[in-house]
């Protein structure tokens, strides 16, 4: 049995034996940067891409990849509305950090997709070919300034390619996007608990590729399993501070131009430059990131999970139907740009609709498809999707197991859910009672990983963030407010959701309901 056991088991029981170090204090005037600093870098602005009517959430959740290929203008357009910097917001709502927010040097920036506990980054970089449009080598996206930055000049396509290998259903393409993650960046506030925050940080990039790639017809993959050092040495990492956690391979208009010999020499001489004078490392990190390493280049079969994902479904309690979900009309940018986190504003005033609930969990079920090198036969999500649902028109106050395949709802606990909700929250920001329905994503960790190893684990938790970005941009397009933790106990959720069986931990909570009228917010935008 892997670290990774040890791990997901620790993340699960936090809420009642804290993670070591359990006395760390946040150094906040020390904090790292939100984003990589490389001075000296050339950058190049990138063009965004038009925003048809026609590319709605709908299209992109539920209409299925296409065939098209990317162009700059489409990957800019992609990159501004996932992880572009668009715009800086105010409001009065529950967090903490709500009296530093009208500083400048503590302003709360906006983006199209979320991350756990602030605006943490996920590293993006292009290994670009000679296919594209720029000249060859490795760039790294800018958020702040959406654009490229050059940090390697020379074709390196090769290498990122013979590191990658060849997994089925990816195109023969010469770029390369790469997505990373500086631990330190997470890991001044969270500590341990930082892996299990990026890896899912990593799927709710993937899910907002995905969904705004899909909706204009494009198609966009992930692949887990890889050489990981010999990426991570191509990009100058040191691999106790940074890792590659994906590598997402674009099919470029035109012909992929032909395959040189792979650069096994170059590397980024181009670091990032760290601002926090004090770096801590944390064990528990170290044992967990050289865990997934283990096996990295070695993928296992495409279908490995099949049988580790065959759980039994819940079989106790009526099934309450939903209807047909609410049409998902708007369209994708605009979804994007308007989500946000609600932060304790829910209010029971208003019922959400049956309708709504079902549209809101049809995009999770739909959101947890990451197109991964690695996946289950029948399609099967890691995440299986429970509700409590508060108030919610037509459907009695409850603990439901969700049935994707009959769209309806199955009984696991009848009456008012409110009191174990805000029992079981740890922060004060949320007011769990007041939201309409509260979503959980729970997932069989330990099946996963005795079926693909300790790298299975970032897998799952990128499904999970899949999960949640999905809820939140179809709660944008619905009209309601949303709002996703960590910050529960896994052990209660699990005792009353009775999945001691079924060996699911959940892992994610989703609130959706309506929030207070009238809120006082300013909202600026940049983009």
């Amino acid at each position: 049995m892997g670290y990774a056991h040890a791990y997901a088991n620790a993340v699960m029981r936090r809420g009642r034996v804290p993670m070591e170090p359990a006395d760390f204090v946040p150094d906040w005037a020390d904090r790292p940067r939100k984003g990589r600093f490389h001075p000296g870098a050339e950058r190049f602005p990138l063009p965004d891409s038009d925003a048809p009517p026609t590319a709605t959430v709908q299209d992109g959740l539920f209409g299925g990849p296409g065939d098209g290929a990317f162009t700059l203008p489409l990957l800019g357009g992609m990159l501004q509305d996932s992880y572009g910097l668009t715009g800086r917001r105010l409001a009065v709502q529950a967090n903490s950090d709500l009296g530093t927010l009208p500083f400048y040097t503590h302003a709360n920036w906006s983006r199209g997709t979320a991350s756990g506990g602030g605006l943490y980054p996920i590293g993006i970089h292009w290994a670009a070919g000679p296919s594209g449009p720029l000249t060859p080598g490795v760039y790294h996206y800018a958020t702040p300034h959406h654009s490229m930055e050059r940090l390697l000049a020379g074709d390196v396509s090769a290498e990122v390619r013979a590191a990658l290998g060849d997994p089925d259903g990816f195109p023969e393409t010469d770029q390369f996007l790469v997505l990373s993650v500086k631990f330190w960046q997470n890991a001044f506030k969270y500590n341990s608990f930082s892996y299990h925050v990026v890896t899912m940080d990593i799927g709710a990039l993937l899910a907002t590729w995905r969904l705004w790639a899909q909706a204009r017809g494009l198609r966009v993959g992930a692949a887990f399993w890889f050489d990981e050092e010999r990426i991570g040495r191509l990009l100058g990492f040191s691999p106790q501070e940074e890792g590659v956690f994906a590598v997402v391979p674009l099919r470029w208009e035109g012909e992929p131009a032909r395959q040189g010999a792979t650069g096994g020499g170059a590397r980024v001489g181009l670091a990032d430059q760290e601002r926090s004078r004090r770096v801590f490392t944390f064990e528990t990190v170290r044992l967990i990131h050289e865990a997934t390493l283990e096996g990295a280049a070695v993928r296992p079969p495409a279908y490995a999970l099949t049988a580790a994902l065959a759980r039994p479904a819940p079989a106790r309690g009526e099934v309450v139907p939903l209807p047909a979900p609410q049409p998902l009309d708007l369209g994708v940018r605009e979804a994007l740009r308007s989500r946000r986190s609600s932060f304790g504003r829910f209010t029971s005033t208003l019922p959400m609709t049956a309708g709504q609930l079902s549209a809101a969990l049809a995009a999770a079920a739909a959101g947890a498809d990451l197109g991964s090198d690695v996946q289950a036969a029948d399609g099967a999500a890691p995440a299986r999707l429970y509700v409590f649902v508060n108030h919610v028109e037509g459907v009695p106050p409850g603990a439901y197991a969700y049935d994707p395949a009959q769209g309806g709802l199955r009984l696991l606990k009848a009456g008012p859910q409110g009191a174990f909700l805000q029992r079981n929250y740890f922060l004060s920001n949320y007011n769990l009672e007041q939201a309409g329905a509260v979503i959980t994503a729970a997932a069989p960790t330990p099946a996963v990983l005795d079926a693909v190893g300790d790298r299975g684990l970032r897998l799952v938790n990128a499904s999970v963030g899949a999960v949640s970005q999905a809820v939140y941009t179809a709660a944008s397009a619905l009209g309601l407010a949303c709002g996703v933790a960590l910050g529960f106990d896994c052990v209660s959720y699990a005792e009353e959701l009775g999945l001691d069986s079924s060996g699911e931990i959940p892992l994610l909570i989703m609130m959706v309901g309506h929030e207070r009228p009238h809120p006082a917010d300013f909202s600026h935008a940049i983009a």
